[in-house]
């Protein structure tokens, strides 16, 4: 390919994760590499800078560039995977790295063992053991064995049939680390029962309400100032988080389990035969987020002629719903949503008498006269229940013409409004790819407002809440004293010890803890 080709195919490259190869004379793979944004990182290779090529190894591999492929990925763990397997398989001439046999980290759990334990390996092997990965993230993966084994008590000696004299040089029991089977403490069924309930969290049963337990935790630990235990309980959830990260395991390049280099027109025409509809140049999709219990948001991402459209993506704070329900936070997102566009269309214009509101909308958006334009299509991030919730509040806002889909997660069902049995289309279609990518698009949008605000809500503290309370204040008392315990414990002589506290405040302040004593 001419360098203008090269260029004109580069710029059709999507902003999202994954793996590129360069191609060389013969079309043989010369050089392979990750992205967290394609399109940005080839631009160092189509649209170099200065920089960039006073490095003689890149500049030499792009001058051998005569064509490349690339594989989006849903996430950096896969990038990273799916990078190892190929170096591996062909061994380019301009990679250096990964292409020894040094191999990411799994997790061994055999159930043949009287006490089962974790252990981490590099090498799968046909002995009978559960084989668990592999993990791009081995910091993080160590961390998050440790919080196992402790949060379960399981053992972590290297032993395999541990016993008393085993025990006699072992600290864990003493230090509540470990329920200490060995000299049956509890009965190795009990300890069974707390290995498995350990497996099932790595195989993704019951994360979100672990995570979710670590985050009140995290959050109460910081309203009563202990701002080191909470700081270890954030690290924590984001070691479980990025070590149980969804992430496919790549086999060999041709297979099934790869992904293909992405065509968001053939994808849409591929889902348009799937769906029985007219091409759906514009799509949203929503999704609810419930890392925390103190914020339910969620969001709406659209995507015009199958591609991202940043920047019409919206966020929400849900508002009418107190605690956490999905379905009733749908049904407000999807209110609100349509109807501020029925409201800024319906201030400009007039609707004809017996048109329908959605054929009006869409009337508008084909004039190029909507101030906000209706999607061709509504997908929700649920199965059955939550696509009634969406269906319900389109109906009561006079938008049921909406054509409107649900994506289910867990066997990535296609549901419909007037079906009862889901549309399963074909794991490597181009049609599921699309649909894949919008979802897992909203739900990154949404997990990112959540994480947002939870972040901020971290550095909060009760002590906002008194009154005359200032930055400096607050500051000046956290610096000297670091917890609200060991300020109860304070006369207001000897608060007004500390420079820039004068006594007639520290006589309030002590007040208003007395009063606030919970």
């Amino acid at each position: 390919m001419t360098t203008s080709e090269l260029k004109e195919k580069w710029r059709q490259t999507p902003h999202c994760p994954g793996v590129y190869l360069m191609r060389g004379v013969g079309g043989s793979i010369i050089y392979v590499g990750k992205a967290k944004d394609l399109h940005k990182r080839l631009a160092n290779y189509f649209s170099p800078s200065r920089a960039t090529l006073e490095n003689g190894k890149t500049r030499a591999l792009i001058a051998a560039i005569e064509d490349f492929d690339y594989y989006e990925v849903r996430n950096e763990q896969e990038s990273l995977l799916l990078e190892q397997k190929l170096i591996k398989e062909y061994r380019p001439r301009y990679n250096v790295q990964l292409r020894d046999d040094k191999r990411y980290l799994l997790l061994r759990a055999d159930r043949g063992e009287d006490l089962p334990r974790f252990s981490l390996v590099r090498l799968r092997k046909d002995d009978g053991a559960r084989y668990i990965g592999p993990f791009v993230h081995s910091g993080a993966l160590k961390e998050t064995v440790e919080w196992l084994n402790h949060h379960f008590r399981l053992r972590s000696c290297p032993t395999r049939c541990p016993d008393e004299n085993t025990y006699k040089h072992c600290h864990d029991d003493v230090i509540r680390h470990c329920s200490a089977p060995c000299i049956r403490r509890i009965s190795p069924q009990e300890y069974r029962a707390q290995f498995d309930a350990a497996l099932e969290l790595l195989e993704g049963k019951g994360v979100r309400e672990h995570l979710r337990e670590l985050t009140e935790q995290m959050q109460t630990a910081a309203e009563e100032l202990d701002f080191e235990l909470a700081a270890k309980l954030r690290d924590i959830r984001e070691n479980i988080e990025k070590t149980l990260e969804p992430a496919r395991r790549f086999a060999r390049i041709g297979n099934g389990d790869l992904p293909g280099t992405v065509d968001p027109a053939a994808d849409l025409d591929e889902l348009a035969r799937a769906l029985r509809m007219r091409k759906p140049q514009i799509m949203e999709c929503f999704d609810i987020s419930n890392l925390s219990g103190n914020f339910i948001v969620a969001s709406m991402v659209r995507f015009s002629d199958g591609k991202p459209d940043h920047s019409a993506y919206r966020r929400y704070r849900i508002r009418t719903v107190e605690s956490q329900n999905d379905f009733a936070s749908m049904l407000e997102v999807v209110k609100r949503r349509y109807s501020r566009i029925i409201g800024e269309n319906c201030s400009l214009f007039e609707k004809e008498p017996g048109m329908n509101t959605y054929a009006w909308l869409l009337e508008l958006r084909q004039r190029g006269q909507a101030p906000i334009t209706v999607p061709d299509l509504v997908v929700v991030d649920g199965g059955k229940g939550q696509l009634s919730i969406a269906v319900h509040a389109l109906q009561e806002i006079g938008l049921g013409e909406m054509p409107v889909i649900g994506l289910a997660k867990r066997d990535e069902e296609v549901w419909f409004p007037d079906r009862e049995e889901p549309l399963v289309l074909p794991r490597d279609s181009g049609a599921l790819r699309l649909l894949q990518r919008l979802r897992d698009e909203a739900h990154r949008f949404a997990h990112n407002y959540n994480e947002l605000l939870m972040r901020k809500r971290v550095r909060e503290s009760r002590l906002d809440a008194c009154p005359g309370m200032t930055a400096r204040r607050k500051q000046l008392l956290l610096a000297r004293f670091h917890s609200i315990d060991k300020l109860r414990r304070l006369t207001p002589e000897q608060l007004a010890e500390v420079p820039g506290i004068s006594r007639p405040w520290a006589l309030q302040f002590c007040t208003w803890l007395a009063q606030n004593d919970h």
